[in-house]
């Protein structure tokens, strides 16, 4: 684990997965998490707008001139040139999380809200792909459309939080919140659906820890749908899944494994999502 130690602090569900991962594996994935968390956190620390798009500015600047006197642009770098990861993918996560940066953020698209979510966590998931020495591109378009779900269950657990900020990623259409909540984790689910069959391209040795990853958080959603109303999803505060849950979650996970070995390779299921992501986002150069 290194220096920062940003995935067991921030990330409890991946990094119960990642005790799965070969140990170099998770060590380089765990490089990867630092990365994308502090520039998550450039845009959501506290102080004025002025200053954090300033810190935002000047950490990109720093990363594209590779400096390597920051620690996490040199391990990311390392990391780029280790696993031929392209710039342009990171480029797509800058400009996600400067999305972020502003006095108020509305969604108010089933374009804009995918576009995001691949900015923010499908870049993420297409990353890891690549640390994981995935080639196959249905294994990639299945860790775009994990980083995508996941991303999803996020916006659908945080509404509180992200209202505080002036932030709004549900896509209104109707007076009850908690409708448009569910409408964004039935979202979430068919990427999750989609990004089943793509795991089976990932090598054996890591496959385990993604599938377990899946189920974990994809659980979270489940857990906000049992709240069932407003009244209840605000009285739950932030949902996690607890330990006993993500034993549990582990083990459904083996038949996930078995399951794997016997299905075959579908069609691409979110072929109508991805052609608005590329209305505003080339995906063919970095797939």
């Amino acid at each position: 684990m290194n220096e920062q130690n940003y995935l067991s602090i921030y990330a409890k569900s991946f990094n119960w997965a990642g005790f799965f991962l070969p140990k170099q594996v998770y060590s380089d994935c765990s490089n990867l998490y630092d990365f994308c968390r502090y520039i998550d956190n450039l845009a959501d620390e506290k102080g004025d707008l002025d200053t954090k798009l300033k810190n935002f500015n000047t950490f990109k600047q720093d990363f594209k001139l590779k400096n390597e006197n920051n620690q996490i642009i040199k391990k990311m770098w390392a990391l780029i040139n280790k696993f031929e990861i392209s710039p342009k993918i990171i480029d797509d996560l800058f400009d996600g999380v400067e999305a972020d940066i502003k006095s108020k953020v509305e969604i108010n698209t089933d374009k804009d809200l995918y576009v995001y979510s691949y900015r923010v966590a499908g870049t993420v998931g297409l990353m890891m792909a690549k640390i994981l020495n995935v080639k196959e591109r249905s294994a990639l378009l299945g860790a775009i459309d994990l980083g995508i779900a996941m991303q999803l269950t996020n916006i659908a657990r945080d509404v509180i939080e992200d209202e505080r900020k002036n932030r709004i990623y549900l896509i209104k259409s109707s007076e009850d919140i908690f409708l448009d909540i569910k409408d964004i984790i039935y979202k979430a689910d068919s990427f999750y659906n989609s990004s089943f069959t793509g795991i089976k391209d990932i090598p054996f040795s890591c496959r385990f820890s993604i599938i377990v990853a899946r189920r974990v958080y994809r659980q979270i959603g489940k857990k906000i749908l049992k709240e069932k109303d407003m009244v209840n999803y605000k009285k739950a505060g932030k949902i996690y899944v607890s330990n006993f849950g993500k034993i549990i979650q582990t083990i459904l996970s083996l038949w996930d494994l078995v399951v794997l070995f016997f299905i075959k390779q579908k069609k691409h299921e979110k072929e109508n999502e991805y052609n608005l992501i590329n209305e505003d986002i080339g995906l063919n150069g970095k797939i």
